[in-house]
């Protein structure tokens, strides 16, 4: 009998949600999310919005001479694919795709642009 009261006691415990929980009382949200939801889309920054955030990360980082097929489909249908091209240029981003380009093709465009 003692087993079941215990158990009954763990059970409400669990339960119960303790005062404060799931509030940012580090200021930590905008950092890292860690089960703080609710943001709107706006607040969202572009990286937590792209499509790639949802798919395998290795279709973005192939071998040398590997397909980037995969990785411009997905990028064809992304709503962040500008933001995401604009930070790959801004931050010298060397490996990967970004914004839908390969290292090469983002090279060759900023040759163009200056």
């Amino acid at each position: 009998m003692a087993e079941v009261a215990w158990l009954s006691e763990y059970r409400d415990a669990a339960a119960a949600t303790p005062a404060g929980y799931g509030q940012d009382v580090l200021g930590m949200a905008g950092v890292f999310d860690a089960g703080f939801g609710g943001l709107a889309t706006e607040e969202q920054s572009w990286h937590e919005r792209a499509l790639c955030a949802e798919t395998d990360p290795e279709a973005f980082f192939p071998e040398k001479g590997g397909s980037t097929r995969e990785a411009k489909k997905i990028c064809t249908g992304c709503e962040v694919r500008a933001e995401c091209l604009e930070f790959a240029l801004a931050n010298d981003e060397r490996f990967g795709i970004w914004g839908g380009l390969s290292e090469r093709e983002r090279r060759r465009l900023r040759r163009q642009a200056s």
